[in-house]
């Protein structure tokens, strides 16, 4: 599984805050020129409901990039959870900064605390299972990184990067191939080094992909029973996944039948940002 390293992360964190300002400020912010230049400001994030926050650094860096000399004291820290009404940071510098950079923070720590507070929903529904849940590439353009850190932060865990990582061999590359086991072998003739995931769709499938030997094997909208017969027959010689069809109400008992992983396309494409306040005082 895929880790989310701090230095891969700041980099990406800088190229997307620029890549947001440029969007939103442009060739300058026209109506905080309304305030004077000398006034300073404090401002204040409240949480206008329960959730588990997320995008720190990414507010530090919008408000860095647009004046350095702003200073940002965090209340709480990525992966805790808030409740209405509470201070999640204070702001204070130049007003025209806390106002040109408002929106573009409060984007990132509404989109990324929306990723980890559903993660986090998820994870507590199967606590006491040996499951683990996982992310996919159905991210929003551009925050990949972003979402896949927030998913971390709320407890879950992350599939692949991208392409480039590790084999994922679906379907259509199987039938390009010639078959499971000459799509499994060719990947390891290919990129010895890399894991190799191959996806089957029924028992008879997932007999022949255990027989090749991939690294894991996913089990793609398997009904329970057949989960639970797949766990069997592996007998813990491969690692697991389930995908596909997996909602609110059939995770637990698909967590119940001993799978490794589960992977979610919920937990970062059907996110729903969280309600938060920025209050500015002079």
């Amino acid at each position: 599984m895929y880790r989310v390293e701090k230095k891969s992360l700041k980099a990406d964190m800088q190229r997307n805050v620029a890549a947001a300002l440029r969007e939103d400020v442009g060739s300058g912010d026209i109506t905080s020129e309304l305030v004077p230049g000398d006034c300073i400001g404090k401002a204040v994030i409240i949480a206008k409901e329960e959730a588990v926050v997320c995008g720190a650094g990414w507010v530090d860096e919008v408000f860095f990039q647009i004046d350095p000399k702003v200073k940002i004291d965090w209340c709480v820290t990525d992966g805790d959870r808030v409740e209405v009404g509470q201070e999640i940071c204070h702001i204070a510098g130049n007003a025209r900064s806390l106002l040109t950079g408002e929106r573009t923070a409060l984007n990132y720590l509404q989109t990324l605390s929306g990723t980890a507070t559903r993660s986090r929903f998820f994870c507590k529904l199967i606590e006491g299972t040996s499951a683990k849940l996982l992310d996919t590439r159905k991210t929003l353009p551009g925050l990949r990184l972003a979402q896949k850190y927030a998913v971390c932060c709320g407890g879950c865990h992350s599939h692949r990067m991208g392409l480039y990582d590790a084999f994922l061999i679906k379907e259509n590359h199987i039938s390009a191939c010639g078959g499971i086991a000459m799509a499994i072998d060719q990947a390891r003739r290919l990129a010895p080094e890399r894991s190799i995931e191959v996806e089957v769709e029924d028992l008879e499938e997932f007999k022949q992909a255990l027989e090749a030997r991939p690294d894991i094997i996913m089990l793609d909208n398997f009904c329970v029973e057949d989960i639970r017969m797949a766990v069997s027959l592996a007998a813990g010689r491969v690692t697991l996944e389930a995908s596909g069809g997996v909602t609110e109400a059939t995770l637990i008992d698909i967590a119940r039948t001993g799978v490794d992983y589960i992977s979610l396309g919920t937990l970062t494409k059907d996110l729903k940002a969280i309600d938060l306040s920025m209050r500015l005082s002079m």
